[in-house]
């Protein structure tokens, strides 16, 4: 990765996923403003505590690592509030523009899903009591954690009547709460990189071109190339102001000083009905050849304790095998080793899904090179293999719907056989282009099958599935073309995952946010 980028410019949590590097706790805070002057010296005051993407460490070039930190986005209302001019405003994607409530029905926001059923704080829209800006806290300890809120609570009541940290984010048994906690899960009393259906979470997040030298390895991480090797993706694909993997430059706002090294942000608050998945699980565990959890691992792309892909360890044995390099690797302290056992694979010798099925999640979130697949006359049936001569890019169809991913769970759960409760995931996804990225995987890969060549069969678990008992939502999990074995179905899958707020945001760069605070944005 050669290409230089201005680090202490990009906000941190645009290049680092904070959960990966010691801070497990988290506090997501959202607040209005209700008169604009105020609302641009509350940015100037809270910028000077906002972390940027320097690397950390005692050496040259490298900062002090903090015990919490703070980064900030905005709605398009919010800057709207902040005065921006209507020609900025007018500059920006229209899905920026419209909000995620809006474009729920291209999310696949339907029933359970719906805005209706959505935390209170996200039911408002468009009017003052609104989200307006978005203030991230990540911590290495909830005592560093509550120190960063205090701070964050006494700059915004300097401000009075001007701005104010909005309530209505569940929590606990109903209580509605000024903030959104989120934490890593706890084993041991250590905590551990699970969710709450117990899979290992935050694999084979993208490298980019220009990333800090903490970043892992490209391998898997990437993109892919001919031969088999790994290169970092175009760096406009998550920052605005840079070329992308189609050597232009992505649309952003104007003036490009508000762009560069700013992105978009999407935040998605989702239950985590674990009562429904535990069931669902034991139930077609019990008719499933390989057990439960062979069967669990179908559902993701990968093994629930550690992580081991299907691509990789599609059986017992070459799971075990896995099991037994991979825990060499973490007893040895090769944490080099570790990522790339996780994340160094494709699907090219699993083309036809026996593996890893064509509706597993990963599959659906990063195909890796993999769509380009053909069935000729003469090949066995159910079989599929890599068109080569369609593209010179293996990865010409998936390099530009990559998204970093960030977040955490939250909430604990009480009982495992109940869905109610406060658990779940925060999502946040950083992107350049909404409509290209996020809401492409959400509507086209994730509650839609045909790319996969799988019909409207959708990702097992984050799925939109259907909840008409007459039209009930299904998957086949593919076997070898070339044995003996029946494809497996999956009938009647539930609805795991319920959306229960959330919105798009834009992250600026410290430079814009300066001009923001400074009322000096001028598209002229």
């Amino acid at each position: 990765m050669t290409k230089q980028l201005d680090l202490l410019d990009i906000q941190g949590n645009v290049v680092r996923a904070y959960g990966r590097f010691g801070y497990p706790v988290a506090r997501y805070v959202f607040l209005a403003v209700h008169h604009p002057a105020a609302g641009r010296a509350l940015v100037g005051d809270l910028t000077r505590y906002v972390t940027g993407s320097l690397d950390w460490g005692p050496g040259p070039g490298q900062m002090p690592r903090p015990d919490w930190t703070l980064n900030l986005a905005f709605t398009y209302p919010g800057l709207a509030q902040l005065g921006l001019p209507t020609a900025s405003l007018m500059s920006f994607s229209p899905e920026f523009a419209a909000g995620m409530r809006e474009r729920r029905d291209i999310l696949g926001d339907t029933g359970s899903s719906a805005p209706q059923h959505w935390d209170p704080i996200w039911r408002k829209h468009r009017d003052t009591q609104d989200v307006h800006v978005f203030a991230s806290l990540n911590a290495v300890s909830p005592e560093a954690l509550a120190k960063g809120y205090a701070k964050l609570q006494a700059i915004v009541e300097t401000y009075g009547e001007g701005a104010q940290i909005l309530g209505g984010n569940v929590g606990d048994d109903g209580a509605l709460l000024d903030y959104q906690d989120a934490h890593a899960l706890v084993e041991d009393g250590q905590p551990v990189a699970k969710e709450h259906f117990g899979y290992t979470d935050g694999i084979s997040d993208p490298v980019f071109e220009g990333m800090p030298p903490s970043a892992q390895s490209t391998k898997g991480r990437g993109k892919p190339m001919p031969g088999g090797t790994w290169a970092p993706l175009a760096t406009g694909e998550f920052l605005l102001g840079h070329p992308d993997e189609a050597h232009e430059y992505p649309p952003g706002p104007e003036p490009v000083l508000l762009a560069r090294n700013g992105s978009y942000l999407i935040y998605r608050k989702l239950h985590q009905n674990v009562g429904t998945f535990e069931a669902y699980l034991e139930q077609q565990g019990r008719a499933y050849p390989g057990g439960k959890e062979l069967l669990a691992a179908k559902f993701a792309g990968r093994w629930r304790d550690n992580g081991a892909p299907l691509a990789r360890a599609p059986d017992a044995a070459a799971k075990a095998r896995f099991d037994a390099d991979f825990y060499a690797a973490l007893k040895a302290g090769d944490m080099a080793k570790v990522d790339d056992l996780q994340s160094d694979f494709d699907y090219n010798q699993d083309m036809s899904g026996a593996k890893c099925p064509f509706s597993a999640h990963i599959r659906r979130c990063n195909p890796r090179g993999s769509l380009q697949m053909i069935h000729e006359a003469g090949d066995l049936p159910g079989s599929l293999k890599q068109s080569v001569d369609a593209f010179d890019t293996p990865g010409a169809l998936s390099n530009r719907r990559r998204m970093l991913r960030r977040g955490l769970p939250y909430g604990q759960v009480k009982d495992r056989s109940r869905d109610d409760g406060n658990h779940g995931i925060v999502i946040m996804l950083v992107n350049a282009d909404i409509n290209r990225q996020f809401e492409f995987v959400q509507q086209q890969w994730m509650n839609y099958g045909n790319d996969f060549k799988a019909g409207n069969d959708k990702d097992i678990l984050l799925g939109n599935h259907s909840e008409d008992p007459a039209q009930p939502s299904k998957a086949v999990l593919q076997t070898d073309p070339a044995g003996q074995d029946a494809p497996h179905f999956l009938p009647r899958i539930p609805r795991f995952v319920e959306t229960r707020g959330g919105d798009y945001f834009f992250v600026p760069s410290l430079t814009a946010l300066r001009m923001i605070a400074a009322g000096v944005i001028d598209p002229t």
